[in-house]
């Protein structure tokens, strides 16, 4: 995926696919952007069934885009009507942080890292979509997220497993894929 200067904001919702390898099988992802406006929040239903996972993106620069994560995860898990709404896997990405070279930010990536250890410690990245920054890496971690999940993989040993193996590599971001 690429930056686009000329990017229109979504109106409802809009989605792309991405295809990627991940070992020896062929994924498709359906990404769906359900724009983050809560005037939208009704059409979810109809986005969120059949969900694999859930990712949540809030600017670090903006402190209300982070409050409002709870209220969105809420609102997903009451909307998509998961088997296993305790377990179902989500991932937060907090973007923007090229901005302003960080002068801007409000939110601290403690917060963030706090805020999804609170919640069964969700995998976190830091993103610039502008940049390019994690978003493949990112975008991995959903595919290999999205895809254990549809296998019925219980998710937290998965990514306990997933953390063990690479505990010599640096990672770029917070997740564990």
């Amino acid at each position: 995926m690429k930056f686009n200067q000329h990017y229109k904001a979504t109106i409802g919702a809009d989605f792309v696919t991405k295809e990627l390898q991940i070992d020896d099988k062929q994924v498709t992802l359906q990404i769906w952007d359900t724009a983050g406006q809560e005037r939208f929040q009704s059409l979810g239903a109809a986005f969120y069934r059949g969900a694999e996972c859930c990712v949540l993106i809030f600017d670090v620069n903006a402190h209300k885009s982070f409050e409002a994560m709870n209220t969105w995860r809420e609102e997903f898990l009451k909307q998509a009507d998961p088997d296993a709404p305790d377990n179902f896997p989500f991932i937060l990405l907090g973007n923007k942080i090229d901005m302003d070279g960080g002068n801007s930010r409000v939110v601290s990536e403690k917060q963030a890292k706090e805020w999804c250890a609170l919640r069964g410690n969700i995998p976190y990245f830091e993103t610039s979509a502008k940049e390019g920054y994690n978003v493949d890496e990112a975008f991995l971690c959903v595919a290999k997220t999205a895809l254990a999940n549809e296998q019925g993989c219980d998710l937290e040993n998965y990514f306990q497993g997933i953390s063990e193996s690479l505990s010599g590599i640096e990672q770029k971001g917070f997740c564990a894929c």
